[in-house]
């Protein structure tokens, strides 16, 4: 079965995982996400622009070698980025935009970009979120996640100030703007989701969905904190290709598929 986006063009879909918080589970959707679309022959590429710690490239390359054993694995093309390495901060940061901006130009036979940011605040990370389409911010279920989202004063979603991140969004927004005249559309992804319901999980999904229009945002759901994630690390493998290898898939790995059905539902892709 084939799966088209629906935007209209087919030209380079750029999708950017971001959140100045570390431990939400971006490089694991974002890699998710790339074999999901290898898997629908679109050509992928990715770029890693936390390259430093490198979680993306790291899982990318455990896939490749794991490719040599096994046939029909698809990779995308991969690309990690590092800052450049300047006297002054506003030199490297011309550096910074001038390569990245070639890369992305060099990125438009592809059919989607995926791009994994680190998290904390970073001039590179900056250019990624301007480059976007489509802007996919995983936290977890946790009112530490949401505070840095948006600072609440208790629990009344009225009264509320933008967080740091939040504004960063926004003013990349008016970047991409400006740049091309393009529109971000921003997702805030509730990630590593608890297997029983609770009355915090039920609270933050209730402010979170008063919360977006007024931000900005459209809110989804991700995965379930699943030990399985964490085994396919260092083979680079997916619950895609769990499937594929193993003669039984168990109801886990099963469940996750759905998650991820939603994910490309949530981002507009259906098959034709």
């Amino acid at each position: 079965m084939n799966f088209i986006l629906n935007y209209g063009l087919m030209s380079a879909r750029v999708i950017v995982f971001g959140n100045q918080k570390g431990g939400t589970g971006k490089s694991t959707l974002a890699v998710h996400l790339t074999v999901s679309l290898l898997t629908q022959d679109f050509k992928v590429a990715t770029i890693d622009v936390d390259a430093r710690q490198g979680t993306f490239s790291r899982y990318i390359e455990n896939r490749k070698r794991t490719s040599l054993e096994a046939s029909n694995l698809p990779v995308s093309t991969h690309f990690s980025v590092f800052d450049d390495v300047s006297d002054s901060i506003s030199e490297t940061e011309k550096i910074n935009k001038e390569n990245f901006a070639k890369l992305m130009d060099s990125c438009g036979e592809f059919d989607f970009i995926i791009i994994d940011t680190p998290g904390n605040d970073s001039h590179l990370s900056k250019l990624a979120h301007s480059y976007a389409d489509v802007i996919i911010t995983p936290m977890n279920e946790s009112f530490i996640d949401l505070d840095l989202l948006v600072r609440i004063n208790g629990s009344e979603p009225n009264n509320l100030k933008p967080s740091i991140y939040a504004e960063m969004v926004w003013n990349q927004k008016k970047e991409r703007a400006i740049r091309d005249k393009g529109a971000i559309d921003w997702i805030v992804l509730v990630n590593r989701l608890s297997s029983v319901t609770s009355k915090n999980g039920d609270e933050l999904e209730k402010i979170l969905t008063a919360l977006s229009k007024r931000i900005g945002f459209r809110l989804a759901r991700g995965f379930k904190e699943r030990v399985i994630f964490k085994e396919l690390f260092l083979s680079g493998l997916t619950i895609l290709d769990k499937e594929q290898l193993l003669a039984q898939a168990t109801l886990s790995h099963i469940a996750a598929r759905q998650e991820l059905n939603y994910l490309l539902k949530t981002l507009n892709i259906t098959a034709k």
